[in-house]
């Protein structure tokens, strides 16, 4: 069973009505066409930043490094060195 949470919001009369007209509109209550229009914002919004959006050099670079050849750095190349030298002991 879903627990239903309280919103409150206030509005001037002109937001009220524009927002009681469209609701008619779309054959709905005000607050069903508040709930409505938040969310389906609210979605679009989350999509949008859970994107990375790189232009296309950035696109090619990234690529390249991850597909490129793997060459550790000299501190990494010690400590896998190091973790193979603690392995066999």
């Amino acid at each position: 069973m879903t627990i239903a949470a309280r919103f409150d919001l206030k509005l001037d009369a002109e937001d009220k009505d524009l927002l009681a007209r469209a609701a008619s509109l779309m054959g709905t209550t005000m607050a069903g066409f508040v709930r409505s229009a938040a969310k389906e914002k609210a979605q679009t919004l989350l999509e949008q930043e859970s994107r990375v959006a790189l232009s296309k050099r950035d696109f090619l670079a990234f690529n390249t490094a991850i597909n490129g050849a793997f060459a550790p750095n000299v501190a990494l190349q010690e400590a896998i060195n190091a973790a193979a030298k603690v392995k066999r002991a």
